[in-house]
């Protein structure tokens, strides 16, 4: 009896705690509601393009990134970003300035890369997309990324703070930026854009 009634105890314990561990997985923190900026040194928006035809993937990386954040109920949550073009940092000096002439971004007419959403969805376990406008090489086009809340909680100063990924695939060519399509490098881009904020 004093047996059944330990393993029940037991039992009853282990699948409390399971419990416990598992709405943990299920329910991301929640972010303190209000207006945040981006933190530009945790903060960094990236790509990946297939390259000589798609043989393998290149990677680079835009070292100046700002924007805004509404951080609220789905509905009324909003992001901003605007990146610099010039900032442009693929680890090779003659390659940086390549991609900063007018066969790509031509960073000297159009400087800047900018977001503004349209539409947050979320879930309760972080993960939705946001839709919007992204303007690039002058053009801009509606695009909606797969985004991911990371996690929230308190800077080095008590600030608060909320992280996202923000991943989407993008065409070159509806940009305007048809260079070296396909020989050169693919058409198609992966842009992510990861963001640290802290509340205002």
């Amino acid at each position: 009896m004093s047996c059944t009634v330990n393993f029940r105890r037991t039992l009853s314990s282990a699948l409390a705690l399971a419990s416990l561990v598992l709405s943990g997985v299920a329910f991301a923190a929640a972010p303190v509601a209000g207006n945040y900026k981006i933190d530009p040194v945790h903060s960094v928006a990236y790509f990946e393009i297939g390259h000589a035809g798609g043989i393998s993937r290149f990677m680079g990386r835009f070292n100046d990134m700002a924007g805004d954040l509404v951080v609220d109920v789905p509905e009324k949550s909003h992001i901003k970003v605007e990146v610099k073009v010039d900032s442009i940092d693929t680890r090779s000096e003659a390659l940086n300035k390549h991609i900063k002439s007018p066969d790509f971004f031509n960073a000297v007419q159009f400087p800047t890369l900018n977001f503004v959403s349209t539409a947050v969805t979320l879930s309760p376990a972080g993960d939705g997309s946001v839709s919007g406008n992204l303007t690039m090489h002058g053009v801009t086009k509606p695009v909606t990324f797969k985004l991911k809340q990371i996690g929230s909680g308190l800077g080095m100063k008590g600030e608060a703070r909320v992280g996202y990924v923000a991943t989407s695939t993008i065409k070159r060519s509806d940009f305007g930026m048809t260079y070296g399509i396909p020989q050169a490098t693919t058409d198609e881009l992966d842009l992510h854009i990861n963001i640290e904020a802290a509340k205002q």
